[in-house]
């Protein structure tokens, strides 16, 4: 039934935008939505941040601070440039697997942004315990629309600057990217953004209560 939907969402795809009918079919045919799905869950399953540390000699990322493997912990650790890589490598991951399924199949490149996104916060590698899709969130979003990256970006960098708290400008540029594209005219994309918005609230939930109980850190300050 979902193969179906996606084949007939492909076509439409295709049709809107004056491509060929088989330009998306190739080799895999019907199943190129897997595939892109996959390749998006592979990308951001990378846990570049727990790679990073180790390789650093900074221990292992999950006992240290929150135990997330995203760049704000990687920053509990002393290094600032350290944090800055894992962030951008983060971001790229989300960036180029939509990138690559937009060549491949661009029908389908928002299901690879589900899946980057989905694969940085459950990575089978490490029993589905990832990040919380800060950083990921902003590479899918250049990718699916730059416009929407941008905003996305402004609203995280100016929030982080007039509060200091890493949690509270992840989740408004979250909840900034679907309003973002909704205004630049990327409809398309807005459900897919919503969507993955409101897992970065739920993946926040512990640090909401803590802003709730006054307690949530702020960058610079003590864990």
């Amino acid at each position: 039934m979902l193969p179906t939907f996606l084949s007939y969402y492909r076509y439409g795809y295709e049709k809107r935008n004056g491509a060929s009918p088989n330009r998306c079919k190739g080799l895999w045919g019907n199943m190129d939505w897997l595939v892109a799905l996959l390749l998006g869950y592979t990308l951001g399953s990378v846990p570049f941040g727990l790679i990073l540390t180790r390789l650093t000699g900074a221990g292992d990322l999950r006992t240290i601070g929150s135990g997330n493997i995203g760049a704000t912990n990687v920053l509990r650790t002393g290094r600032k440039g350290l944090a800055a890589t894992t962030l951008l490598f983060d971001l790229g991951k989300g960036l180029i697997a939509v990138l690559l399924a937009s060549h491949w199949f661009p029908a389908f490149a928002a299901l690879a942004a589900i899946g980057a996104f989905c694969g940085h916060c459950f990575p089978i590698w490490l029993r589905f315990r990832g990040g919380k899709g800060v950083a990921t969130m902003a590479g899918i979003c250049f990718g699916l629309a730059w416009q929407v990256g941008l905003a996305y970006a402004f609203a995280w960098v100016v929030i982080l600057a007039l509060t200091r708290i890493s949690s509270v400008a992840g989740m408004t540029a979250a909840m900034a990217a679907p309003i973002a594209a909704l205004a630049t005219g990327h409809h398309g994309i807005a459900p897919v953004l919503w969507g993955i918005a409101a897992l970065v609230l739920v993946l926040h939930r512990a640090n909401i209560a803590r802003l709730i109980a006054g307690t949530e850190p702020r960058i610079g300050g003590k864990s």
